[in-house]
């Protein structure tokens, strides 16, 4: 789906070397998170088992007892700062895109801010279908904030509508269906939140 020229990046050092430091910020404006966690609140149930991939020591997620949550990220001390976490593991998705999670194990995954990074998306999206069990949800949501030495050349260099074009895209490669696409403005920051499907 990609070209090498798309999947290059402005530093092309390792990826866990740019997130060995833990970075304890959020990502976004407080009405972008708010929202986001009301994004949640409508697609998740109470004993759902949730995948938030490619996070950090907040997940955003609603005041729902779930019988799980699994997180995975790139900084152990952000991870283990996570209260909302069961359990998780460190894993950089650019080298090894296999996660270690059983097929139909959770009823979301869920990736917020960080899509822009994935060199070999279509890889990783397939990965997020393996895991969820049929009916199981997939949210995926950006904003126009990056890191820009890091985001791939295909992210950095497309509009907001194109972001969410890829997504979805990265959605239908993995072989899910895309149900809703939620985009607005809460408050300075732009929110897209795309909503995929994985069939009965």
């Amino acid at each position: 789906m990609l070209s090498d020229s798309d999947r290059s990046k402005l530093d092309s050092g390792p990826d866990d070397a740019f997130y060995d430091s833990p970075r304890f910020v959020t990502h976004a404006d407080d009405a972008f998170l708010a929202r986001l966690t009301e994004v949640y609140a409508s697609v998740l149930s109470p004993g759902d088992r949730v995948f938030d991939a490619m996070g950090s020591w907040v997940s955003h997620l609603p005041e729902i007892r779930f019988d799980r949550v699994v997180g995975h990220g790139l900084n152990e001390a952000e991870l283990a700062a996570n209260d909302a976490l069961d359990e998780w593991f460190v894993q950089d998705l650019n080298e090894d895109q296999t996660l270690p999670l059983a097929d139909d194990a959770f009823d979301a995954v869920l990736c917020a801010l960080s899509v822009q990074y994935l060199q070999y998306p279509t890889a990783v999206f397939a990965e997020f279908g393996r895991v969820l069990a049929p009916g199981g949800v997939l949210v995926v949501s950006f904003t126009n904030r990056m890191f820009p030495t890091k985001a791939i050349r295909a992210w950095r260099t497309a509009s907001m509508a194109e972001r969410q074009a890829l997504v979805e895209s990265y959605c239908e490669a993995g072989g899910l269906t895309v149900v809703d696409v939620v985009s607005e403005t809460p408050g300075r920051d732009p929110l897209v939140a795309v909503v995929a499907r994985k069939e009965r």
